[in-house]
């Protein structure tokens, strides 16, 4: 895993997404974290002291991985550049079909009404 400052990251992510284009996933996870151990975190709460929260961000293809880390000052800019490249690159998904709910609770009425009016006659 390849720890990286946040420009060099989005390259490498833009980079990861073009080469996965015809074939291949690209997984992206964020997670919180203070940078701190359970240990030194009970001792900055014991003291009363604040602890600073950042985001880890990692990308991996199967093939490589890279992570940065986002602090707070820093996560609007990253936030606006990370929505760009998602945007720019989720041309190769599939668009979903969808069923027209009006059509087909037309068709579910029609069959209903249908079905009890047409009662066989008796002789």
């Amino acid at each position: 895993m390849v720890l990286l400052q946040l420009d060099p990251f989005l390259n490498e992510l833009t980079s990861m997404f073009e080469k996965s284009k015809e074939k291949g996933s690209v997984w992206v996870t964020l997670k919180r974290s203070s940078l701190k151990s359970k240990l030194q975190k009970r001792k900055l709460s014991a003291a009363g002291e604040s602890i600073e929260y950042r985001c880890l961000i990692r990308a991996t293809d199967a093939k490589k991985t890279i992570s940065t880390w986002v602090g707070a000052k820093d996560h609007q800019r990253f936030q606006a550049s990370y929505a760009t490249i998602l945007k720019a690159h989720m041309t190769a998904l599939k668009k979903r079909e969808r069923k027209d709910r009006k059509k087909s609770t037309e068709a579910d009425k029609k069959e209903s009404t249908s079905s009890t009016t047409t009662k066989p006659k008796k002789l």
